[in-house]
């Protein structure tokens, strides 16, 4: 698999996926992150002096939805390559290909919503050969996507023999899977979220990796049900009760840490006797929604003065609800305000790096573009785009 950096795209059309996926409101993008991500490929192909066409899905659309068009997308990367930016309509007409192959040197090409067409996802080899004749250079800068086989990531590598990832992902990889090694010390690994059952691989896979392993959210729970504790009306997975069983009373390298008190409430929706409860006291009637005040100390504590390394995948608590995200925001807080230089703090995309302000993403080494990729990427498994981009 080869980095953009390693082909020779001097004078070439380069097409580009790209992870344009972004929340769109009032044809207003409201968070730019990931548009922002894919400038420094764009960029580097300029210098190189290519044209370039760029490709993205955006939502679910069931057929043309012109209110997933990625229109918007169009207008803010126009305002930023100073007018050489032009949109087609659609990513695979003869106007697109028209449009496409008429490209000169340092002009950009947006294509339509692929997921207009349902070949995209159904990775059709006669789509995906159709976007392939938009360019002769291949680049996915998708991450968001690419733990996904699509005809625009998957599929169309088979029709490009000069094909390559992007800096996006170059940072994704470096990050979120070179720089993990079992021999690495002081890692932390934060677990949180709603369900254990999505995080089963990427914690078997870290308990010969990670010194301390902090486990919150709703996937505690199952912990607590296997040291026979009651949780109330608290959502857990009765099928993975056992699997958390065996991961406490395994010898691991990690220190499974769950928590020792919770925020809890009668009422999610209404907020009603909202308390902080010794994980032993949960009432019958009572959710616990978030880790409590102790659970934030011992977190804090082990982030602070016990962790060379964290990574993060899923919130402590509901995070919709301002109350009960008060966990997550005080370990963001806590991470946030270490300054040791040699600190590394890996941010898994997805809920959890949706609390963090976008003014504040330069406190932390990386926060990734993609939860359900960097999740995937972090449990060690194969990523069939990035597999697509072998020549062998």
């Amino acid at each position: 698999m080869q980095h953009i950096k390693d082909l020779d795209i001097k004078g070439k059309q380069v097409l580009i996926r790209c992870d344009y996926n972004v929340p769109i409101s009032n044809g207003n993008i409201v968070d730019k992150f990931r548009v922002d991500a894919s400038f420094d490929t764009i960029d580097y192909c300029l210098k190189n002096g290519c044209s370039i066409v760029l490709m993205s899905h955006l939502g679910r659309p069931n057929g043309r939805e012109l209110s997933l068009s990625l229109y918007p997308i169009f207008e803010y990367l126009n305002k930023s390559y100073s007018n050489k930016v032009y949109f087609s309509k659609d990513c695979i007409s003869e106007d697109s290909f028209t449009q496409s192959a008429s490209l000169e040197e340092g002009e950009i090409l947006l294509l339509e919503n692929l997921r207009f067409y349902n070949e995209e996802l159904q990775c059709d080899k006669g789509f995906s050969k159709k976007l392939s004749e938009h360019g002769n250079v291949y680049v996915n800068d998708a991450f968001g996507t690419s733990h996904r086989a699509h005809a625009s990531n998957v599929g169309i590598c088979e029709y490009f023999n000069v094909k390559a990832f992007g800096f996006l992902i170059d940072k994704e990889k470096k990050y979120l899977a070179d720089s993990i090694q079992k021999d690495s010390s002081k890692i932390t690994l934060i677990l949180g979220g709603a369900k254990i059952s999505d995080k089963i691989k990427l914690l078997t896979r870290f308990l010969d990796i990670a010194d301390n392993i902090l486990i919150g959210g709703a996937m505690s729970n199952n912990f607590l049900k296997a040291k026979g504790v009651s949780v109330g009306k608290s959502l857990y997975e009765e099928k993975y009760v056992e699997f958390a069983r065996d991961i406490l009373n395994r010898k691991n390298k990690a220190n499974i840490v769950i928590p020792l008190d919770y925020i809890c409430t009668q009422d999610v929706k209404n907020k009603i006797n909202i308390r902080n409860s010794s994980y032993l006291k949960i009432q019958r009637d009572e959710y616990a929604v978030d880790i409590g005040l102790k659970t934030i100390d011992l977190f804090k504590n082990i982030i602070e003065k016990e962790s060379k390394s964290v990574i993060w995948n899923g919130p402590m608590g509901i995070i919709e609800i301002l109350e009960f995200s008060k966990g997550t925001k005080a370990l963001i807080n806590s991470i946030k305000s270490t300054k040791d230089d040699d600190f590394i703090s890996i941010i898994g995309g997805g809920d959890t790096s949706s609390m963090i302000d976008r003014s504040e993403y330069s406190d932390f080494t990386h926060i990734s573009t993609g939860g359900g990729a960097s999740l995937k990427l972090l449990s060690g498994e194969v990523m069939e785009s990035f597999e697509a981009l072998n020549n062998e």
